[in-house]
């Protein structure tokens, strides 16, 4: 039987997953990185895009969050999310309208401020887009 570690992924409008995983993978802000029982303490600010999860029952979950922080502690690892929602939950569609309107939005800027804002819509899209694509592969879809 694998080690397991309870987890908490919260936003600041609900409580997302609480239970025992043995592993998460996500982006923090060095790059890519797993958790598993027995890691290190750590803090590390996240990136958007999905979080991976391996339940104790053995399922993958894959959930968005929106940056946020991942904090490792012997027995308990949390991640607060600026925004956090599970894959199943997102719209591709409407992901897929936000990253073409972000591209447009870049290539018509006008100032730097529009610039900013339109770059940082752009990897919010394609962090969603990510994501579902990674919830249908481990869903055996496209």
């Amino acid at each position: 039987m694998a080690m397991t570690v309870h987890c908490d992924i919260v936003s600041s409008e609900e409580s997302v997953f609480s239970g025992l995983i043995v592993s998460l993978t996500a982006t923090g802000a060095e790059g890519e990185l797993g958790v598993q029982y027995g890691h290190a303490a750590l803090l590390t600010p996240l990136m958007p895009g999905p979080v991976e999860l391996v339940t104790q029952g053995g399922e993958r979950e894959v959930i968005f969050v929106r940056g946020g922080f991942l904090e490792v502690q012997p027995n308990h690892i949390t991640i607060l999310a600026d925004t956090a929602m599970r894959a199943e939950d997102l719209d591709s569609a409407a992901a897929e309208q936000a990253r073409k309107e972000a591209l447009q939005n870049i290539e018509n800027q006008a100032g730097e401020m529009e610039y900013g804002r339109a770059s940082s819509e752009l990897a919010e899209a394609a962090a969603q887009l990510m994501t579902l694509q990674k919830m249908r592969k481990k869903l055996g879809g496209d």
